[in-house]
């Protein structure tokens, strides 16, 4: 015989076993109640969610920034692939140290060195690609409630691991020579009498994602300056500096002040994304809590993979390649330029990169560019809202647009594409008032629940 006994009072939350709960809502997923608390902040972006519809061969995207390998020497690749099988096979499939390749150590640091940096390969750690540096990163920096200053807007996976480490975003704006100094130290003035704790400065400092800006050499100093006087560090993310397009390659923050920057840098950009390898390179004292970081989160980075592009490095002419690739992003660069200026309607502003792979875009006001996507991917084009890339709600008249991937005929029909578009939502919102005030008609904003 079972004893009635009284229900347990609700606890606000979700009843995990699925069922309805006192509030009326239906709950989904039966573990909620066991995720740990900081699993709030861990929410799909806007980009990942429009992976799947701008990927339609119908669509031309503009939206995501996949490099461009047509360039790459396929044959010869394969070749040196096999190679590494069949004399070092042994080592390139076993487990591997956490801190890397002692060789790709060394060689990274050469990279570097066009930057200006001068660096000893044991504070190299190799990561699987840079975001992992950059969660590590957070994660030995971070508590909850702490303060990340970020430029704005800023790059969707950093934003996505501050938040998933509880950390507070407060971005500070740029202009057409990057980060204004004067406007970084107001914010940490004002976040420090707030009582609030600051942890560095996440900055990406050459031909910005998203923005497509660099940072004026004139300005690094100072910037640097700011940051030790009020006991910042600075993160410094890189993986576009070496895709200039009139070939300067920029001085490296890091290569100013050693002790007080973290360089994060990647060969997704330079070589192949797929292989998922890049780097941290930090003060001495920190690299020694990367590598715990990295044993605790990988064990180790993938040997193959850093052989391969170790022999890479060692046996192409990876300066000569960087420079097809430059080529290669320029004319897609000029492509979308010309196209901006040919199509868009007046009231419209943009960046005009000298490198990387990003233009951003400003609409008129009234125009919504969150909302008018679905409109845009029925039209079978696609874009990055603005709102994606702030951790506060800004960005609504912005868009990214990349233009690294599309051929420049392809990138002229999406602008095209993109510009009527945006005319009619004009249109809509001379005549009806704010385009996010309005009902949207049409596909729903693709989210991760249903691609």
């Amino acid at each position: 015989m079972t004893e009635n006994r009284p229900s347990k009072p609700h606890s606000g939350r979700p009843n995990p076993s699925g069922r309805q709960s006192p509030s009326g809502r239906q709950n989904l997923d039966p573990h909620l109640e066991r995720y740990a608390a900081r699993t709030a902040g861990m929410t799909a972006s806007e980009i990942r969610a429009l992976f799947a519809v701008a990927s339609r061969p119908e669509v031309v995207s503009l939206a995501g920034g996949m490099p461009n390998l047509a360039a790459l020497p396929l044959d010869t690749l394969s070749a040196q692939v096999a190679e590494i099988i069949a004399e070092d096979g042994l080592v390139a499939l076993q487990y591997g140290s956490a801190h890397g390749v002692p060789v790709l150590r060394e060689q990274i640091c050469e990279i570097m060195a066009l930057e200006g940096i001068k660096a000893h390969p044991d504070d190299v750690v190799v990561t699987v690609g840079s975001q992992m540096g950059l969660d590590m990163v957070t994660r030995l920096f971070c508590d909850p409630g702490d303060v990340v200053i970020a430029e704005g807007p800023s790059y969707v996976g950093a934003l996505g691991s501050f938040a998933a480490y509880q950390a507070q975003v407060v971005h500070v704006a740029m202009d057409e020579n990057g980060l204004v100094p004067s406007l970084l130290r107001e914010a940490l003035d004002r976040t420090e009498k707030a009582g609030r704790r600051v942890k560095f400065l996440y900055t990406i400092p050459n031909f910005h994602n998203p923005a497509g800006v660099t940072l004026a050499v004139e300005r690094r100093a100072e910037i640097l300056e700011i940051c030790r006087d009020h006991g910042v560090l600075v993160v410094e993310d890189n993986p576009y500096g070496l895709l200039g397009f009139d070939g300067q390659t920029y001085p490296a923050l890091r290569s100013t002040d050693p002790d007080n920057v973290v360089y994060l840098g990647s060969f997704s950009k330079t070589f192949a994304s797929g292989l998922r390898v890049g780097w941290v390179l930090a003060p001495h004292a920190v690299r020694e809590k990367l590598v715990l970081a990295a044993e605790s989160a990988t064990l180790c980075p993938p040997t193959f993979n850093q052989m391969i592009v170790s022999r890479y490095l060692a046996t192409h002419d990876w300066k000569g390649q960087i420079k097809k690739f430059r080529e290669n992003y320029r004319e897609r660069r000029d492509a979308i330029l010309s196209a901006l200026d040919q199509y868009l309607p007046p009231g419209c502003s943009w960046t005009k990169p000298d490198g990387g792979f990003y233009v951003w875009v400003t609409v008129p006001e009234g125009v919504d560019t969150k909302a008018m996507l679905p409109r845009a991917v029925t039209a079978r084009v696609a874009y990055a809202s603005g709102t994606g890339f702030y951790a506060d709600g800004f960005g609504s008249r912005q868009m990214r647009l990349s233009y690294c991937y599309p051929t420049p005929e392809r990138i002229r029909e999406g602008v095209r594409r993109l510009a009527a578009v945006l005319e009619s939502e004009m249109d809509l919102a001379r005549t009806f008032g704010n385009v996010s005030a309005r009902q949207i008609q049409g596909p729903p904003n693709p989210s991760p629940d249903t691609v």
